[in-house]
């Protein structure tokens, strides 16, 4: 790994801030202050920031309720990113595992880890995603059943995975899918003349979203949550 990379990991700070603290001699390998920026580093070097020893960042796994508004992005110039929402100091290593539209809300992961977030969102995984959704018109008779065959959407010339569909109200249910097309669940339901008013994912795979856990909020995934999707 690049020296200055590690150091923006660790520290939490960008390239442009580790350059400053190598070009002010703060940064110590191996008992030299003779770094550069493009240096390659791993675990047998011994780097220390001020005399204290930095270790190599372990990975960094997180669940969020995502609010209304905010694009699931790691920078965006006209909207707040999943990104804003959190105050941590690697915060600039994480990128969204998958997307929510941006009016959509509820659970999002966060990671730094591209391996873990590849086997949560490989489609040949079929993760199953559950999602409640209000929609604009109550559900006709006979629609679990066209949702469990699979519904064929606009433009396309394959069937969806078959996807489970329970009603809580006239107008609002829950629905189980096993992929993740674009706009998938709006389309499913513009195939059957009806629309979504609003969609919040309840979880990913075995892993719901805390239901303790405010709109806006988020936490660390506990180990066996994360052992969960993998």
């Amino acid at each position: 790994m690049r020296l200055d990379k590690f150091i923006s990991q660790n520290l939490g700070c960008t390239r442009k801030e580790t350059k400053q603290l190598l070009r002010q001699k703060l940064i110590e390998v191996d008992g030299s202050t003779l770094c550069t920026a493009n240096q390659q580093v791993d675990e047998s070097n011994h780097i220390t920031f001020r005399g204290r020893t930095l270790h190599t960042p372990g990975p960094l796994y997180f669940m969020l309720n995502k609010p209304e508004g905010v694009i699931c992005a790691t920078k965006d110039s006209r909207h707040p990113t999943v990104l804003d929402l959190l105050d941590e100091p690697r915060v600039q290593t994480l990128h969204p595992v998958g997307r929510l539209d941006i009016d959509t809300t509820g659970l999002v992961l966060l990671t730094n880890d591209g391996q873990w977030s590849h086997g949560v969102t490989s489609p040949k995984r079929h993760k199953i995603k559950r999602y409640r959704a209000h929609l604009a018109e109550p559900l006709i008779e006979g629609v679990e059943k066209k949702f469990a065959a699979g519904i064929m959407l606009k433009g396309e010339h394959k069937r969806t995975l078959p996807a489970q569909l329970k009603r809580i109200t006239a107008t609002e249910v829950e629905l189980s899918i096993a992929e993740g097309r674009y706009h998938q669940v709006k389309r499913m339901f513009a195939a059957m003349e009806n629309a979504v008013i609003a969609l919040h994912r309840l979880s990913i795979g075995p892993l719901n979203l805390d239901s303790e856990l405010p709109e806006g909020h988020y936490r660390p995934l506990n180990r066996h949550e994360i052992e969960s999707l993998r």
